[in-house]
């Protein structure tokens, strides 16, 4: 079964690569290879490969090296994310378990969610001005709202089976919560943790495209202004890959967390 399972790992991320290549062939094909696009309207990749390394080391056109501009984008998004965390994952928890805690805070909640995390943005920088506190409540609150939504549907999908057997076996209320409720709603949590992780990366690109002066969104919205394409893509192509990391590892946590739970 292990085999199967490795042999089908392989198979997805060779057929990964061989797509990723074919698009970059493609790319290469229409720009330097054809040239069906002028490099102003639209770089190559020799040309966004070129762009990126620069980037590393140099500080123009937008005062920030590339890793600068990446480790204060991953400041706001964790940081806020994390805050996130703390608070919604017990908050849906809770919410799902306790029908008063449910009727207090679901109002207010059912409002709050239907809100765009950008929304907010304008929000925040009137209130504390332009800085990393405003865009981390932004990414808060974007987050936190996956977070509970998840929390509280794993909660409520626990096998009413599996409680009445706790309760069969003199399990108290807190019992019940943190050694079935909870291990059996670790799948959808981390569900939840994943959602909210690609939520607050989104905001944060978002948030930093209007209130910022570091980041990556700053740098692709000071470099859409002076037409750099290039950069641009540069940026794109960072904040997707990085994205992908980090949701993945979530993902390989969640796996590890939820199967030595179940031994």
């Amino acid at each position: 079964m292990k085999e199967a399972k490795k042999s089908r790992l392989n198979k997805y991320l060779f057929i990964s690569v061989l797509s990723i290549c074919a698009g970059i062939f493609v790319w290469w094909l229409v720009t330097d290879g054809l040239g069906i696009f002028r490099s102003n309207v639209l770089p190559s990749p020799m040309k966004i490969l070129s762009t990126f390394i620069k980037k590393w080391y140099e500080t123009k056109p937008d005062g920030a090296t590339l890793i600068q501009h990446l480790v204060a984008s991953l400041q706001v998004a964790l940081g806020g994310y994390l805050i996130g965390a703390v608070i919604g994952i017990p908050l849906g928890i809770f919410m799902a378990w306790n029908d008063k805690i449910d009727m207090l805070v679901r109002p207010v909640f059912d409002l709050v969610r239907t809100i765009p995390g950008i929304a907010w943005t304008s929000v925040m920088v009137t209130l504390v001005g332009i800085g990393f506190l405003s865009k981390a409540l932004v990414i808060f609150i974007s987050a936190m709202v996956a977070m509970v939504i998840n929390s509280y549907s794993g909660i409520k999908q626990t096998k009413t089976v599996h409680l009445w057997v706790g309760q069969t076996f003199g399990a108290s209320n807190w019992e019940l919560l943190t050694k079935i409720a909870i291990p059996s709603a670790l799948p959808m949590i981390f569900t939840g943790l994943d959602v909210a992780l690609g939520s607050a990366w989104t905001t944060l690109v978002a948030a930093e495209l209007l209130a910022s002066t570091r980041g990556l969104g700053f740098m692709i919205q000071q470099a859409r202004g002076i037409f750099r394409l290039d950069i641009i893509i540069v940026g794109m192509i960072v904040i997707a890959i990085t994205g992908a990391l980090l949701s993945s590892g979530i993902r390989w946590l969640g796996n590890q967390m939820i199967k030595g739970g179940r031994m």
